[in-house]
């Protein structure tokens, strides 16, 4: 499993944010690229109708390695677009589900020998009939996301029906007690809906150790707690 998984966060204004998601790079035409999405960022909240930012992009690339993704960064003009803001390079360490890219050999289980610093990615292609029970669902755990032991920054990204997040936390003890605690149930009841009638036509929940971080978002980078290697 050599798969490297990048995500790449920019401010880069309105219209060249909306070209980003009418033109995002293709594995067809990026030498080592397995899968890309790409979506506007938007806060998390509580609130049933997220608020995205129409200036905020947020790219998600799967990668057959990483020198694949150092091509990329050094060449491609839509890196050269996002390179103003945040960005990391992530190591899979646990998966449920599967996505486009996503190495069909990476463990299942909740557990792993990893509990640094780490990031998850959610991901989903959400069925029309399933929009609001999601929204709804989905909602408690973003709200209770915020004030979560251990979280150190989060945002939802979407471009419908994709509908994904980004949440980084200072260890797998920290998130795991969000994703399936005891304490407050809005994140493990949004797992219980979703099983019992699923939300997505396809769906994956990716942990990863993060590999590299750089750059910054508002001029912070959200990273910079614990020990993430920062350029």
């Amino acid at each position: 499993m050599a798969v490297i998984v990048s995500v790449h966060i920019a401010d880069v204004g309105v219209p060249r944010a909306l070209r980003l998601m009418a033109r995002r790079p293709s594995a067809k035409r990026v030498a080592g690229l397995r899968n890309t999405n790409v979506g506007l960022a938007a806060p998390m909240s509580a609130s049933l109708l997220p608020r995205p930012s129409l200036r905020r992009a947020v790219l998600v690339g799967f990668w057959d390695d990483e020198a694949a993704l150092d091509r990329f960064v050094a060449d491609s003009p839509v890196a050269a677009a996002l390179a103003g803001g945040w960005h990391a390079r992530l190591e899979p360490l646990r998966a449920h589900g599967t996505w486009p890219g996503l190495p069909v050999d990476v463990p299942k289980g909740r557990r792993t020998d990893y509990d640094g610093p780490s990031v998850v990615l959610t991901l989903g292609r959400t069925r029309l009939s399933q929009v609001r029970r999601f929204l709804k669902s989905s909602s408690r755990a973003s709200g209770a996301v915020i004030g979560a032991p251990g979280v150190l920054w989060a945002t939802g990204f979407a471009s419908p029906p994709f509908l994904a997040t980004c949440s980084l936390w200072e260890s797998t003890d920290a998130l795991s007690a969000y994703a399936y605690g005891a304490g407050d149930r809005a994140h493990p009841d949004a797992i219980d809906a979703g099983r019992a009638k699923p939300f997505h036509k396809q769906e994956a929940f990716i942990r990863f150790r993060p590999v590299r971080v750089e750059g910054s978002l508002g001029g912070v980078n959200p990273l910079t707690v614990g020990a993430f290697p920062v350029a």
